[in-house]
């Protein structure tokens, strides 16, 4: 499943935080990829990423727990 992740609401955003779910939950990006993703997200831009489907309900509900915004692309 593809997810366009679109910004991050909280009031202060940990990045750290962010940046390991990122790597925890998609299919192909290591931690180093995870870090550029989280500060190109946090600067308001758009992130795609790829997280595989039997994953794809704790990985949604760790991204709202975060407060990022993101949509299905399918």
């Amino acid at each position: 499943m593809k997810l366009n992740l679109l910004s991050c609401d909280a009031q202060r955003p940990d990045k750290r935080t962010i940046s390991n779910c990122i790597a925890e939950i998609s299919t192909s990006i290591n931690e180093s990829l995870a870090n550029e993703l989280t500060e190109i997200l946090l600067e308001g831009d758009a992130v795609d990423i790829e997280v595989e489907d039997k994953n794809s309900g704790s990985a949604l509900r760790a991204l709202r727990k975060l407060s990022v915004t993101y949509e299905i692309l399918d």
